[in-house]
């Protein structure tokens, strides 16, 4: 078996014009889709990863928020922050990035998030819905990259044997959970190493 390099770049700019193309389409019936993310702290990484996000969201001709909140803010004020984004009209998607603070508990503020706004698929409903096969779950975005990448390149994941390694809860557990769902870029059998 030879290794065989996928080309990302393209794959992704494709994604970006059909992502804008159905922006186009739901502007043209009135609904503008609105993306807010939040940002706790000054992690760099964090920083730059919430400002292509927003980039990414202008070009496609989305609506994009990003609320830039201090490391001290407790963890009331991010829970007030995202029940008033969950109620916002004009947000259909809510990313609150990780890594928080310490003095916040992550899993009480994803929790908070309303599913149907849930973006990165954290929220315990839409972890449930994929790994029960459930096709309207949101995705966490690497794995589902990654898959489409698969998917897109033309490598054929039924039959294979793939191995994860890292069992975290943002790509290792989803991108096992995708590649076992029946279909294109899956029913695959998948080893996780941790």
């Amino acid at each position: 078996m030879s290794a065989r390099v996928l080309d990302g770049v393209a794959i992704g700019k494709a994604i970006r014009e059909e992502v804008a193309a159905e922006v186009a389409r739901l502007s043209g019936t009135g609904g503008k889709p609105g993306l807010a993310a939040v940002l706790v702290g000054e992690d760099p990484a964090s920083a730059v990863y919430v400002r292509s996000k927003g980039k990414a969201c202008e070009e496609a001709g989305m609506h994009s928020v990003t609320l830039r909140l201090p490391a001290e803010t407790s963890e009331t004020e991010l829970l007030a922050t995202v029940d008033r984004l969950n109620a916002d009209p004009a947000i259909h998607g809510i990313l609150v990035q990780l890594p928080l603070p310490k003095h916040i508990n992550s899993e009480k503020v994803l929790q908070r998030i309303d599913p149907g706004k849930d973006v990165d698929g954290f929220h315990p409903v839409n972890v449930g819905k994929l790994v029960t096969g459930d096709k309207t779950a949101f995705r966490p975005a690497t794995p589902y990259g990654v898959q489409q990448m698969l998917i897109r390149s033309g490598v054929e994941t039924k039959g294979a044997h793939a191995v994860i390694v890292g069992r975290s809860n943002i790509v290792g557990k989803p991108m096992a959970n995708l590649l076992i769902q029946q279909g294109p870029g899956g029913d695959a059998t998948v080893t996780v190493c941790h």
